[in-house]
C-alpha cells in the first residue's frame, strides 16, 4: 500500500501548498483522504489518475477539506468519463453540502445526466463502515464546520492509516492513533494552544500515548513552519507535497 501526499497546506496557503488531500493506493483500487479545493491540480502534477478512485472520504466540511469535490465530478462527466461508481463518504450532511457547493461554481453540474454512480455516505461516531474493501472508523473530534468533523481511521490490506483531519486537542485522537502504521496529525501552531486546530507542543506531550508507528504532521501554518526546525525528526516526518510512504 502506497500514501502519497498531494496536498498538506492549510486554508490560507501556508508556503505555498496545496490544500489537504491524501491518496492511498491499495491493492485492489485507490482512494482519497479529504480532497481540498486544489487537489484535481495536484493530482495532475503528480500523475494520480481520477478514474482508479473508488471512494473520497471527508473528515469535515470546510472548504479546503471537501472543496475538490465539484472539480472530481466536472472531470468525470467531462474529461476522464468515469463509467464506474464513486463513493463519497463524510459527516452528516455531506451530499447537500456537496450540491450546493457545485451548483455555485458550475449551474446544473449535478442535474447533468451522468454515466456513473455517485453516492454518498454519511459517519456515525465509532461506528465503522466496510466499503471497497476497506473498513474506516470515524471519531468525533473538535472543529465546527457545520457538522460533526471526524479523525478517521483506515484499516485495509492489513495496515492502518489515521488522519486527525482539522481538531482542538482530545482524547478520541488516541484511540484513532493506536497502533497505527501511520498517523497524519494536523499541526496548525508550533506553541499557541487553540481550541480547534493542534499544536507541535501538545503532539509532543502526547506522542507516546499515541502508540503509532510513525506521525506525520501537516496543515502548517506560516507560523509553524518557521518553527520546523525546532522539530524531532527522530519523532516526526513533516509533510511535503508529493511526498510517498510505502506501508
Amino acid at each position: 500500500m502506497r500514501l502519497t501526499i498531494i496536498g498538506c497546506g492549510d486554508a490560507f496557503g501556508a508556503g505555498g501548498l496545496l490544500q489537504t488531500a491524501f491518496h492511498v493506493q491499495t491493492e485492489g483500487s485507490s482512494f482519497l483522504i479529504d480532497c481540498g479545493t486544489s487537489t484535481l491540480i495536484g493530482m495532475r502534477r503528480l500523475g494520480l489518475s481520477t478514474s482508479d478512485l473508488g471512494m473520497v472520504c471527508i473528515t469535515h466540511l470546510h472548504g479546503d477539506h471537501f472543496g475538490g469535490l465539484p472539480w472530481l465530478l466536472i472531470d468525470a462527466q467531462y474529461v476522464s468519463k468515469r463509467t464506474h461508481p464513486l463513493i463519497v463518504t463524510g459527516p452528516r450532511g455531506i451530499e447537500d453540502r456537496f450540491i450546493a457547493a457545485t451548483e455555485a461554481l458550475y449551474p446544473d453540474a449535478t442535474k447533468s445526466a451522468r454515466a456513473f454512480e455517485l453516492r454518498f455516505v454519511e459517519y456515525e461516531a465509532e461506528r465503522s463502515l466496510a466499503i471497497n474493501g476497506v473498513s474506516i472508523e470515524p471519531f468525533e473530534v473538535k472543529h465546527p464546520s457545520g457538522a460533526p468533523p471526524y479523525a478517521l481511521r483506515f484499516e485495509v490490506d492489513g495496515k492502518v492509516i489515521a488522519f486527525t483531519g482539522d481538531t482542538g486537542w482530545t482524547e478520541s485522537l488516541y484511540a484513532a492513533a493506536k497502533g497505527a502504521d501511520v498517523f497524519i496529525s494536523e499541526c496548525f501552531q508550533y506553541d499557541v494552544r487553540l481550541p480547534i486546530h493542534l499544536d507541535y507542543q501538545t503532539i509532543d506531550a502526547n506522542y507516546e500515548r499515541f502508540n503509532a508507528k510513525q506521525v506525520v504532521l501537516t496543515h502548517m501554518s506560516e507560523a509553524m513552519l518557521a518553527k520546523l526546525d525546532k522539530v524531532d525528526r527522530a519523532r516526526y516526518v513533516v509533510a511535503k507535497e508529493g511526498m510517498t510512504l510505502e506501508l
